[in-house]
């Protein structure tokens, strides 16, 4: 790899996991595009790190996601497994056999026409449906694509969404989807529905032997591979094989990093009893078992509870969302992913995954919660210590792992990331002479600004914190969720009615803290609770009584390591 990157292997598992995963990856192309102008230094994110070089049967070079995704029947609608880079069309038409042949030929999806327009807007996809290839970071392959006027920027419907592949702009390798055709995405048999089920899939052959292939490609080719980011669903049956997936890499990948995001999508419908007791269940399940195979485990979540007590989804004062879209609650989870995940990315003086997790994870505190501020609301004329101020002394980010306010909570360790702020805004430009309005406003570079103000917000957490100029990208297809931010993402007076916001300044953390002491705790009371008799499908699914009884007491353990300081220390 140039320049000797870091390697990540990305695994999504789930449709919400492929929700998430293509607006993360979308947001990766827009930076790449960046990345590929010559007039541009390199970004302060390493690319090659998630990216893979390859080559066409044409022999044109291509740079795609170093990516294996599962997900059930039904769930691409018109994206072909093998995905549409690789193809050649005069090797499908040439055959050896010379006999009779009975064509069977099903019927094709059509392209979402949101994406297709926007694809052939950028050049990407000519008018007879032929993909063209981005050019790579380093220089080689394709010209960059070029338009010569800048194209209306498209915003997709929500209503014409219905699974992720209807806006992803991005091309995979052959190798990165693997669909487990024994389940069904949609209608009301034949679903991945529990843990037992999804444990299950990677104790079949079939889907074992395809999974290691996969992984065996892509790991073989890396140079100096740091580890593997799990994007797994929670909430169904994809906890089970989220957790037979971690299991395997954890046997077969001894000392490299695995990092777990646990995902769940937005508020759940109180008349579904069935639905909510199954989430209940693969949560706890999923939680726990990930932690024994992963170096860090964090559960991503708009909603307000991992338990069955229904609570409101979270609040951001300068986003406007709507909580039941999974369109929506996953642009912002994966913009949060994007910012989190930097210090494992970045171009110089990366923190590998590995050590990132031990500075987590003291004391075998495991689990994490994850916190953002969507936009970090940066004001014209005013500095990163002014805006820092007005923040005041409750924690500055919105919590997005489902569990609880985190402002009357301890946090033993952290890793906070401040991006998109430009460098004219990092210090103060008070006139000499003026009082300074706090100690933030003393100091003489924006890394020192934040350290200050970390320390003066939490003063004996371990704290690691990164400053960045690259904003977090939030082109179309991103939904428009801003209304009052210029295409920088810089606050504005007013609704902004002109050009969509493109890059915005993101504030991120991920934090070991006590308030999973409560929601750990929360889920073995929820469960005590529970008559198994009554839910005996999940059980014949492949859960024993005595798995759960086990699970009860991994839940008391797990939950007992953040038991310190229920309340804020002073």
């Amino acid at each position: 790899m140039a320049g000797g990157a870091r390697e990540v292997l990305t695994l999504q598992l789930g449709h919400f996991a492929g929700f998430v995963g293509a607006h993360w990856w979308n947001q990766q192309d827009a930076e790449l595009g960046r990345a590929t102008d010559a007039k541009e230094p390199p970004g302060e994110l390493c690319p090659d790190v998630l990216y893979r070089t390859g080559r066409t049967l044409h022999g044109q070079e291509t740079y795609t996601p170093r990516l294996i995704l599962m997900d059930l029947k039904g769930s691409l609608n018109s994206l072909k497994e093998e995905g549409g880079l690789y193809r050649d069309k005069q090797l499908d038409a040439t055959i050896a056999w010379q006999g009779k042949l009975t064509t069977h030929k099903e019927e094709l999806y059509p392209k979402n026409p949101y994406l297709q327009d926007l694809l052939s807007a950028e050049g990407v996809l000519s008018s007879d449906g032929v993909c063209r290839v981005k050019s790579i970071p380093n220089g080689k392959g394709p010209p960059p694509l070029t338009n010569a006027t800048t194209p209306k920027p498209f915003i997709p419907m929500e209503g014409s969404i219905r699974v992720w592949s209807d806006f992803l702009k991005v091309h995979l390798h052959p190798r990165s989807i693997c669909m487990i055709q024994k389940y069904n995405h949609d209608g009301d048999t034949g679903r991945l529905e529990a843990f037992g089920q999804g444990e299950s899939v990677l104790k079949e052959p079939k889907y074992l032997e395809e999974l290691e292939d996969r992984l065996h490609f892509y790991v073989e080719e890396c140079d100096y591979l740091q580890g593997f980011q799990i994007l797994c669903d929670l909430h169904d049956g994809f906890s089970g094989v989220g957790t037979k997936t971690a299991e395997l890499l954890h046997d077969e990948y001894s000392g490299r990093g695995i990092i777990t995001w646990g995902l769940l999508p937005g508020p759940y419908n109180l008349t579904e009893p069935q639905k909510n007791i199954y989430r209940l269940l693969n949560t706890a399940f999923g939680l726990v078992h990930l932690t024994a195979y992963s170096s860090l485990v964090c559960p991503l979540s708009l909603g307000g509870s991992l338990g069955l007590r229904p609570e409101p989804p979270v609040n951001f004062p300068y986003l406007h969302y709507d909580a039941t879209l999974p369109f929506h609650c996953s642009a912002i989870l994966a913009t949060a992913l994007d910012t989190v995940t930097v210090p494992y990315r970045l171009r110089s003086s990366p923190v590998s995954m590995v050590h990132l997790a031990d500075m987590l994870s003291i004391s075998g505190k495991k689990v994490v919660t994850a916190g953002a501020t969507i936009p970090f609301p940066l004001v014209p004329g005013q500095s990163l210590p002014d805006t820092l101020m007005q923040l005041g002394g409750a924690t500055p980010w919105t919590p997005l792992s489902a569990c609880g306010d985190p402002s009357r909570t301890r946090c033993f360790a952290q890793s906070v990331v401040l991006r998109g702020i430009d460098r004219a805004h990092h210090t103060s430009q008070l006139t000499p002479g003026t009082p300074l309005p706090s100690p933030l406003h003393a100091c003489t570079t924006g890394e020192e600004v934040l350290a200050k103000y970390l320390q003066q917000q939490q003063p004996r957490v371990m704290s690691s914190s990164h400053l960045l100029l690259t904003p977090c990208k939030v082109a179309p297809p991103y939904p428009h969720l801003f209304s009052n931010f210029s295409q920088q993402g810089v606050v504005l007076d007013g609704t902004h009615t002109g050009a969509a916001v493109e890059g915005i300044p993101v504030f991120g953390a991920l934090c070991s803290s006590s308030s999973l002491h409560q929601t750990l705790g929360g889920l073995a009371k929820e469960l005590t609770k529970l008559d198994l008799r009554r839910w005996t499908s999940f059980m014949d699914a492949g859960v024993e009584k005595d798995d759960v009884e086990e699970l009860l007491q991994e839940l008391h353990s797990l939950a007992q390591c953040y038991q310190d300081g229920d309340s804020l220390v002073d």
